[in-house]
Parts: C-alpha cells; structure tokens; sequence
C-alpha cells in the first residue's frame, strides 16, 4: 500500500469524485472532494494537502489549466494529476510543461490511480526531505557554530557576518586543516543563496587536462572519452556558491579562463558554440601565499585581484591555543555520540599534552586525535595513555624548569614565553574556579579589576571555560 497522503479530487461530475473519494480512501489515504475550481483552491487556502487530481474540463470561468497555473503559482510543492476525456497531445503537452506530475485520460484503470499517487507522494516526500537537509546544513553552518573563542576566530567569525549577505568574492588563506571550506560554507549558508547549490571542487585533485570540463562542462564528442553532454561545476552552482579549493594549483591557462568566466558571467561548455549566463558567487580558498606567487608569475595578478575582493586569513591552531579545550571537548562529545560509549570528557594531563602540541594538520589533526582519544579511553575520560604516543609525550614548552633559568642556543622571547604562561594560569584559574573570575583572581592573588583586564587583553571567554 503506498504512504498515506492528503489527496484533494476537483471535478464537476458527482460520481466520479465519490468514486475516487472512495476507491482512495481504500487505498489509506485522507481525501475531499470540491466540485470546482473556485471551490478547489478556496480549500488549498485552509487545508494541507500533497496531491489534487483534477479535471481539465470543468465549467465557469476556470478550468484544470488556470486551476494548475493557480496553484503551482501559490503552493508549488503540491502535486498535481490532470485527468480529461478530451486527450490530445499538445494538452497534455501543455500540463506537463506547467508543472503537472501526470496525465489521466478517462476512463483510467484504478491502479493506474493508485500507482500515479504513490509516486507523486514518493516525490513529495523527497522534496521535503531535502527541504529538511538544507535545514540541516544551514543550521551545522552557521558561523556561530564553529568552535572557539579566541579572539582571532572571533574576528573569523566579524568578517563572516559581514561579508555573508553580499555576493562579494572571497579570498581564504590558511594552512592545510584550519577549516577553510567550514568557513566557506559558512559564507554560503549565513547568505542570501543559502537555499541553492553550494559546490565545492578541490583545484589540486583534478589533473589540469580534466579541470576545464569540470569546470565548465563539455558536449557529447568534444574529445576523446565525451560519451555524453556534461554540465559544468559553474552551472550546477548556479544561483550559489562554488567553492574553489587550493585555487593557487591552477595552471595559467585555466586561470585565464577563469578570469574571463569571472569577468563576464558567461560559460561555454568544450565543443560548444553558446554561451551560457550563470550567476555564481566565488569563494576561493589557498594555503599558498598567493601574493608570493603573483610576484614568481606562477599567478595571475589580475585573477589575484579578482578574486581577493575579501580576504579572510584562518590563523593555525598553535596560534589559537585558547580554542583547543573547547574544540577537544567538542570533538570528544561528537565522537562519543557517534560511537555509543560515555566517554564525556578529558583529563588534566591530556588536555595539557594538547595544549603544548603544535598540531601542524591544525583542526583536522585534532579531530582525528580526538577520535582515536575516544575509541581507546579506558572510562569516561580520555586520558594520556588514549593519546598517540608522539601528542602524550609532550610536555608545556611554556614552563621551564625555574631552577635551571637555562636558555636554548637560539635564544628565546622572553616576552611571549611570560605572556603564554600567564595565559595558561588565567585559563586554568577559571577552570578550577568554574568560570568565577572574582574567586579565580583570589586564586592567583591579583584584583578583580586586573583579571578583567588581562582576561580581555589575551581574548579569553571565562564564561565559556565555566561552561
């Protein structure tokens, strides 16, 4: 039996919608009749329905044709089934083109009902289901949601705010892991075409001899293996973003195609002879430094400028060492969930073994870390020992020992070594006191007024550490 629907019958003969009112009821489904067009969408205006099967003959000043019109124009989500007496080819040619699901010609067999309603429901469901999934996404990628509160990914997060709303292209810098397509999706789902494609192609993973199809699409028999006619990642992201990756692996000639796509807003697919208009918004994104790169001609100057219009620099994680708790915790939490165990948090000793990694792959390092930390914890917290060897062999770089004062051959910033460790008793104060700053300054014998200070000054969030 198909999934139960709300089923709405439009048609000026009695019997027939007592039939299918009837014979669809059967079929599980919750229908009402109306006996007109005008009765039809004065319904649609207080009830909730998935499919109206109607007639195209009907008599007054509306037919099934204004009725279609009518109502892919107010609820376009309905589905909508055209049934006549009267079948001809431009007709039903007609319907379809306006937006109806199908075609019944009467007299019609009861299962061909039956079979045109599940698949319009089929349809429906579909359609809601990916509603809910951009949902979804829009909610996963809010710039609210990405993990820190140091004060470097608070400005991340200022310029995301600002920048969202307009179609300004956008520059993102940053090493390897630092989550720069997070960032670029969070562009895209804090903006105005938040409900079109986000597409993202990764430059440095496609050989340069294949990177102008994906980029632009080609026609069947353009060359050699063109089996079919493909669309371009600029047409599937039409109305959208497309996300270009590692953009600095670009050769120079695709960068001057590019450049002319930018320019123009104009694709022509390999083999053809039309253009096609396509409105993109450009988010690249490199860990190159691509002003270095400019000067070396590897790129182009006037691409650069182009695409630089916003430029967004993600600092590394060794640089952002106050957002590690936080997004330890988070990955902890999220693995946790995945994997069924109670693991609910970290110790001491491992979180300082995170703390004094470097975490040269950034983020990405640190998630995978994490998922390794909660497939090995012993209980309910992860411990040294649920670390890999080379992160729980660490130890502070920050706290020499004071008996020694030894000083390394390089020499040393005193300066930054002092700030560091003062951070690191900022933060654990505030750990230790659950985000009280009055009983934490107490703690580390300095006033409430100094501790606000010096709180602000590094960026700390002390009423997230509470949390």
């Amino acid at each position: 039996m198909a999934d139960t629907g709300r089923v709405l019958v439009v048609d000026d003969e009695a019997s027939l919608r007592e039939f299918l009112e009837i014979f669809l009821e059967q079929q599980g489904h919750t229908v009402q009749t109306a006996s007109s067009a005008a009765d039809a969408l004065r319904m649609l205006g207080i009830g909730d329905f998935d499919v109206v099967i109607s007639d195209l003959k009907m008599p007054g000043g509306m037919d099934g044709i204004a009725l279609l019109e009518a109502v892919k124009q107010k609820w376009p989500d309905i589905e909508m089934v055209m049934m006549t007496a009267f079948s001809t080819a431009e007709t039903a040619l007609r319907a379809m083109k306006l937006g109806a699901y199908d075609y019944l010609i009467k007299p019609f067999k009861v299962d061909e009902v039956a079979l045109i309603v599940e698949k319009c429901l089929e349809k429906r469901a579909l359609a809601m289901e990916n509603v809910r999934l951009k949902h979804q996404l829009a909610d996963r990628y809010r710039f609210d949601n990405i993990v820190g509160k140091s004060r470097a990914i608070r400005e991340v997060f200022a310029v995301i705010e600002r920048v969202a709303p307009t179609r300004a292209s956008a520059l993102i810098n940053g090493e390897t892991g630092t989550g720069k397509e997070l960032v670029a999706r969070a562009l895209h789902y804090n903006s105005p075409r938040k409900d079109k494609n986000f597409v993202a192609v990764n430059c440095g993973a496609i050989p340069s001899e294949l990177m102008e199809s994906e980029l632009f699409g080609h026609l069947k028999g353009s060359f050699t293996g063109a089996f079919g006619n493909k669309k371009g990642l600029f047409e599937e992201a039409h109305g959208g973003t497309l996300f270009l990756d590692e953009i600095g692996e670009l050769s120079l000639a695709l960068q001057v195609k590019l450049l002319r796509v930018l320019q123009e807003r104009r694709v022509k697919p390999i083999g053809g002879t039309r253009e096609i208009d396509v409105d993109v918004r450009i988010v690249a994104a490199t860990n190159r430094n691509l002003e270095g790169e400019v000067k070396a001609e590897r790129f182009r100057q006037d691409l650069f400028y182009r695409l630089n219009v916003i430029q967004m620099v993600i600092p590394p994680l060794r640089d952002r060492r106050d957002d590690i708790p936080l997004l330890a915790h988070h990955f902890v939490q999220k693995f946790a969930d995945e994997m069924g165990t109670r693991v609910r948090g970290i110790d001491r000793p491992a979180l300082d073994a995170l703390l004094a990694y470097d975490s040269p792959g950034n983020v990405r390092e640190l998630e995978n870390i994490m998922e390794r930390a909660v497939t090995f914890a012993p209980a309910d917290l992860v411990t040294l020992d649920s670390l890999p060897p080379h992160v729980a062999a660490q130890t502070s770089p920050l706290l020499p020992n004071p008996a020694s004062a030894e000083i390394p051959d390089g020499g040393l910033n005193l300066e930054g070594l002092l700030e560091d460790l003062e951070k690191r008793y900022l933060v654990r104060g505030l750990e230790i006191t659950g985000g009280n700053r009055t009983e934490a300054a107490k703690l580390l014998g300095m006033t409430f007024r100094s501790i606000r200070y010096k709180l602000d000054k590094y960026g700390i969030d002390g009423d997230a550490i509470g949390e």
